[in-house]
């Protein structure tokens, strides 16, 4: 049998599968590599060559189907890295069989099946995280310090950028049965997480499809507007088709002052004052993965409370699921209500 989890329990290597061996993968890994208390004891990959390599370099054994019942006696924990399109089912194989679940980002592609996940991770008293490596980001932590203290005034607008060029046409990513849509659901899932943790629930959403320059059969450049239940507008800029050149991927304007968060640091001003002042050292990918992967061992161990919980993770669908409704009919539409919170 599975050992217990003992709540508060000073020393307790966790037991780790790791579902997945491709790109994102290999952030986990180096955050596992980086936590003494963390084993990898299982691999799960039906690419042979992919998940031998893996197994090998980590001295742990290897499955292609995570249903094989050996799994799960020999784990405590799944990080999830397989493909939107096998998020649910995968995830809730693991957690009908008593193993904490932290799975990559989107939770699921559609808001039943993460109320399903929810609620099943609810039942048995496991912790179910979706990784969203940005609220794990110092300088993200900070700027909500900022806001929430004041100086800013009243937050009144909010953009995020997330446009890099990368050509997708040979990943899965751009299969549309395998990733559940494009650079929306994909980067967007980030940015809508990002902005509920600093601006609260979304209310309602509007997005706009780009020249389809790539030639996929999913979206490769997002425009998406929103506007938070406390009246903050938002914009939200996602591509794979084009760079735009700054170093700052969010802003918060307030009435009292501007907040920027930048790729190599940060830095806020107030009004009537001319000097920015700056704070943070930037984006650390190894770091953001290693606090994420802390913050669920501790989660696990009783020791915190979870940064992003499972309804965080549900009402990220919800509003990505709004977000492609909203681009069919060209229209804004509502978020699911409450957002946030379980039906």
């Amino acid at each position: 049998m599975k050992p217990t989890i003992v709540k508060g329990s000073p020393s307790k290597e966790l037991r780790f599968a790791l579902v997945g061996c491709g790109r994102i993968a290999q952030s986990h890994l180096e955050a596992m590599a980086a936590l003494d208390d963390v084993k990898l004891a299982v691999v799960v990959e039906p690419r042979e060559g992919a998940g031998k390599a893996v197994a090998e370099q980590y001295g742990c054994r290897l499955y292609a189907d995570c249903r094989n019942p050996e799994v799960f006696d020999q784990i405590d924990a799944a990080v999830i890295c397989a493909p939107p399109s096998v998020h649910f089912e995968t995830a809730k194989t693991f957690l009908e069989s008593g193993v904490h679940v932290m799975c990559e980002k989107p939770l699921t592609i559609t808001s039943n099946d993460a109320v399903d996940l929810v609620k099943a991770a609810d039942a048995r008293g496991l912790q179910l995280m979706m990784a969203s490596k940005f609220r794990y980001v110092d300088d993200v932590i900070k700027a909500k310090a900022i806001a929430e203290s004041g100086i800013l005034g009243n937050l009144i607008l909010y953009e995020n950028t997330f446009c890099s060029k990368v050509l997708m046409k040979d990943r899965w990513n751009s299969q549309k049965n395998m990733s559940g849509g494009g650079v929306l659901i994909d980067n967007g899932t980030h940015s809508v997480d990002i902005a509920r943790y600093l601006l609260g629930p979304i209310k309602e959403v509007q997005a706009q499809n780009g020249i389809p320059a790539q030639g996929l059969e999913v979206e490769d450049t997002v425009r998406l507007q929103f506007r938070t239940v406390g009246g903050v507008i938002g914009m939200v800029d996602l591509s794979w088709t084009i760079n735009k050149e700054s170093d700052v991927y969010i802003s918060l304007f307030g009435s009292e002052g501007t907040l920027h968060v930048g790729w190599n640091g940060s830095r806020y001003r107030q009004d009537g004052n001319s000097k920015w002042v700056s704070f943070g050292t930037g984006y650390n990918k190894l770091n953001a993965f290693k606090s994420q992967l802390q913050n669920f061992r501790d989660c696990i161990l009783g020791r915190k409370l979870p940064l992003i919980t499972p309804e965080d993770a549900l009402a990220s669908v919800q509003v990505i699921e709004s977000a492609y409704k909203s681009a069919a009919i060209n229209h804004w539409a509502p978020v699911a209500t409450p957002v946030g919170a379980l039906p």
